[in-house]
């Protein structure tokens, strides 16, 4: 747990005023997830994913999703080699642990389907062999937010595969005039240190997947999830891999505070950056003017908590 701690911080030297979005990127990785930034460029999602290289010695690779990127580009390719005489296998960007996809909602949905084949199976299948990809292996993917520029929507199927959804949004004055002098001499991204290896890292994974979740704990994460396939202002709700990741991102943030047991608080804390994306509005939520979060907001205050002890 410690080491976690450790490796936030050192995100924190170059991500300023954003930490309860680096704690929600910390637990995503601890329960074995995959991360959907969606924002306006600029406002250092990049940077927050090669902090998180840095700290934790990841190979780390990087893509500009445009229009014209391949599957193969993703996945990689053979070549022959006449010396040889023989196919070679050339890897492609997503070959490494962490994968940073970037404005993926600009690429083709056949170049979309490849890397989902990436993030759901943890290997790579090229002219019919299978390759595994490095372990750990996350997929940080960006966004831009719907209707930009040559965008468009992720489908539903896709988005479900994310753990977590996440904004960042802009810096307030204070933490700006904080980045603009960080700025002035040197890139903070040079004062990250190391602080845990790849496999120092799946040792934490395991720590954290041993927390203890109670029957009345599942109960609750189940509970909310059927409130959301009944309310009427949604037409899609949480899938049953939605209910696993809430449970398994509630066992993160119980490790991250200390504790080797999930508590209410726990699921509470994540529900928004778990649940929001898997969900749809129906008509009668658009025509009031609601969006996800604030449908799952009324959740957490209608569906009572266990109490715990």
């Amino acid at each position: 747990m410690q080491k976690a701690v450790e490796i936030m911080r050192e995100v924190q030297k170059v991500v300023v005023g954003k930490e309860r979005a680096i704690a929600s990127v910390m637990c995503a990785m601890l329960a074995g997830g995959h991360i959907l930034l969606e924002d306006i460029p600029g406002v250092g999602k990049t940077t927050m994913a090669l902090a998180f290289a840095r700290a934790m010695d990841l190979s780390f690779k990087r893509m500009q999703f445009t229009p014209d990127v391949m599957p193969s580009d993703v996945t990689g390719y053979s070549v022959f080699n006449r010396q040889k005489g023989e196919s070679e296998y050339v890897p492609g960007a997503a070959m490494c642990n962490l994968f940073l996809a970037d404005e993926i909602n600009r690429t083709s949905s056949k170049t979309q389907s490849a890397l989902l084949e990436v993030m759901e199976e943890g290997n790579i299948t090229v002219d019919g062999v299978t390759r595994q990809v490095p372990r750990p292996f996350w997929v940080i993917a960006t966004q831009n937010p719907v209707g930009s520029a040559g965008t468009q929507l992720l489908p539903e199927s896709q988005m479900d595969r994310f753990m977590i959804c996440l904004s960042m949004g802009y810096p307030d004055i204070r933490e700006e005039v904080k980045i603009l002098q960080s700025r002035q001499e040197s890139n903070p991204l040079e004062s990250v240190r190391r602080v845990a290896g790849p496999q120092e890292f799946l040792a934490m994974q395991q720590e954290a997947g041993s927390v203890f979740a109670s029957e009345a704990v599942c109960e609750y994460a189940a509970t909310l999830a059927a409130w959301t396939r009944s309310n009427e202002q949604l037409r899609l709700g949480i899938s049953p891999r939605g209910t696993l990741a809430l449970v398994r991102m509630a066992k993160a943030a119980a490790y991250l505070s200390g504790k080797d047991y999930v508590v209410p608080e726990n699921i509470q804390s994540i529900f928004l950056d778990v649940c929001a994306h898997r969900v749809l509005l129906s008509s009668k939520g658009r025509v009031a003017g609601l969006n996800a979060r604030a449908v799952l907001t009324s959740a957490l205050r209608e569906v009572p908590a266990p109490g715990v002890g």
